[in-house]
């Protein structure tokens, strides 16, 4: 027996993250060119991000992205180089490098968090905020699937 056609006007799941992908980048993209942190690399906006408002190490960061030890050193010497981390020999260990966020980097780190907020806000106006807390309850199972998947 086969599945039913989808319903008219019915946009498959991965149609619709995409899209809600492109919606977050356009504010957030829109957000930082108004401080003059539109060289940003695409990747670079999760990290300062990251490193802004989390408590993990940048290596796990960057394992979260998913890039080779390669593309993600190739990152942090750009965002180095235009400003958005500060890159320090730690005084304890002198083998070990400290990467800190730059007045520039907490600049844009703040400039992304205040336009999620505000698109977030928008959203919880128009379906309210048990759909928005349903919609990420729902994200975070699909991502713990591929987890699973992974292990």
């Amino acid at each position: 027996m086969e599945d039913p056609p989808p319903e008219p006007g019915h946009k498959p799941l991965p149609a619709l993250l995409r899209a809600a992908r492109r919606v977050y980048g356009t504010v957030i993209r829109d957000a930082l060119s108004q401080i003059d942190c539109d060289d940003v690399p695409s990747n670079g906006i999760y990290v300062l991000s990251a490193i802004a408002h989390a408590t993990v190490p940048l290596s796990q960061i960057i394992r979260g992205l998913g890039m080779t030890k390669q593309a993600a050193g190739q990152l942090v010497d750009t965002l180095v180089l235009r400003g958005y981390l500060d890159r320090a020999v730690d005084s304890e260990d002198r083998r070990r490098l400290n990467i800190t966020l730059s007045e520039r980097g907490f600049a844009a780190a703040s400039a992304t968090l205040s336009a999620v907020q505000r698109l977030e806000a928008e959203l919880v106006q128009r379906v309210g905020a048990p759909a928005v807390e349903q919609t990420r309850a729902t994200l975070t199972a699909l991502i713990d699937i591929a987890d699973c998947r992974h292990e």
